[in-house]
């Protein structure tokens, strides 16, 4: 499988956009232009209300492009078929790993492909791939070790998004367990050949190459600094999954006599490269040392609610200094504005209070903040030097007519959901326009026939 240039790559991109709303970060601005230049935002010009000669309209509000912080792509063949009983988390695994056990380099480069075209669709122009699908059946490495791996690079540059490979070391069932029949695909044996096969992928263009500990159950507590001096030497991010289930917690307690996160902070684990995903079940105590340590949190509510996992204290963590970004996770649904709203919502559910983040906060948790997570600091905002990454959602669509402009922001987090999509831009170049996917031309088609073949 060959890797086509990526979207940042060729010749640099000279565009211009004119955005009839657009969101500066702190309110909604009518006509405004964005020139771009080389892949990034060289002037924005606000105050002029028709598109000039040769622009692109972009009529909606134009927000940055969303960032993704956490995906499983190839959960996205789960969909709905989970749905038919009752269970746990623990039993939607299962099914989880009977999906696992079918992919090929194929198979999932093909299914990867149209679940970040999804993505597009959806507004979403970065994507932080928490990846540890790494080897054949019954743990064979492949020729090429990171035949899997690459698959997912070559998927997201063929569907025009930026990726965060977060290469995953899973090495263990649980605590003082060796992985089992269904995990030994995912497993290196050790974090020194987790580190030395995670060290042949190459990053570059649309690409980022960074770090993941599937969690503490996964990964045995002595090898825990290994994967955190790979990253914290190559200054890339840091993802690891946290607290998402109570059992988790007490095996953690039973084990090291303490909390998963006060393990991770004791083998150097957690920093501001970091972003602990889910964090669900967290002490007083954890909170304190994720924010007083600058590590972010990702919350992922529509998966969260999906697997009955629970509500996290995103309010708390926030208020402790942890930076949000959101991630749609298993993909129950690909929609960041329902993610946004969903953190809200939670929150409101369990305090029975409501107005926890403004608007514009979650739009910067569904962007800024997320790239930022993903290793992509230059990425979420609409102002020169920044890259050229847009998204522009309808303001005259069945959800979201009907308020004045100056409350698009609102809408878009409150009302609007990844089907009021109508263009997304990466790099300066068209992916999505007036809500079709310039690249592949039948998303619902190819999703349809990548989930059968991996069944297949």
């Amino acid at each position: 499988m060959q890797l086509t240039p990526p979207p940042t790559g060729g010749a640099p991109v000279t565009a211009t956009y004119w955005a009839s709303h657009a969101w500066l970060g702190t309110h909604v601005e009518p006509g405004v232009v964005l020139d771009v230049a080389g892949g990034r935002i060289a002037a924005v010009r606000t105050g002029v209300h028709a598109p000039p000669p040769g622009a692109t309209a972009l009529r909606g509000l134009t927000l940055p492009g969303l960032a993704n912080t956490h995906s499983h792509a190839f959960h996205r063949a789960l969909r709905s078929t989970t749905q038919a009983g009752a269970g746990t988390f623990w039993t939607w695994r299962e099914l989880m790993y009977r999906v696992a056990a079918l992919l090929t380099p194929d198979t999932y480069y093909d299914l990867a492909r149209a679940t970040y075209a999804e993505m597009a669709l959806a507004g979403i122009t970065s994507v932080g791939e928490f990846h540890y699908l790494h080897h054949g059946p019954g743990g064979t490495p492949y020729d090429h070790p990171n035949a899997m791996g690459e698959a997912l690079i070559a998927a997201a540059d063929e569907a025009g998004i930026r990726i965060t490979l977060l290469d995953t070391a899973y090495l263990a069932a649980g605590f003082g367990e060796k992985p089992n029949r269904h995990q030994l695909r995912f497993s290196d044996t050790t974090a020194e050949a987790w580190a030395e096969r995670a060290s042949l992928l190459k990053g570059g263009g649309h690409a980022l190459i960074g770090a993941a500990v599937h969690s503490v159950r996964a990964v045995p507590a002595g090898q825990l600094a290994t994967v955190a001096a790979w990253a914290r030497e190559r200054e890339a991010p840091l993802h690891v999954h946290l607290s998402e289930q109570t059992a988790e917690n007490d095996a953690c307690a039973a084990a090291h006599g303490c909390t998963p996160t006060r393990l991770l902070a004791d083998h150097g684990v957690l920093g501001p490269r970091t972003t602990a995903v889910h964090s669900t079940h967290l002490t007083a105590e954890d909170i304190d040392l994720l924010g007083s340590s600058g590590t972010g949190t990702c919350m992922c509510p529509t998966t969260e609610r999906d697997l009955a996992d629970g509500i996290g204290p995103a309010a708390a963590l926030q208020r402790a200094g942890s930076p949000l970004s959101l991630g749609s996770d298993s993909h129950a649904v690909i929609d960041l504005f329902e993610e946004a709203r969903a953190m809200e919502l939670d929150e409101r559910l369990r305090t029975r209070a409501r107005g926890h983040w403004t608007a514009a906060a979650l739009l910067r948790a569904a962007s800024a903040d997320g790239h930022a997570a993903l290793g992509r600091p230059d990425a979420g905002r609409l102002e020169p030097g920044a890259a050229a990454d847009l998204t522009t959602i309808a303001l005259d669509s069945v959800r979201t007519a009907g308020p004045v402009p100056r409350m698009a922001a609102q809408v878009a987090v409150f009302a609007a959901s990844a089907a009021d999509v109508r263009h997304t831009v990466v790099a300066g170049r068209h992916i999505v326009r007036d809500g079709e996917h310039t690249r592949i031309p039948d998303v619902p088609q190819a999703l349809a026939s990548a989930v059968a073949a991996v069944y297949g």
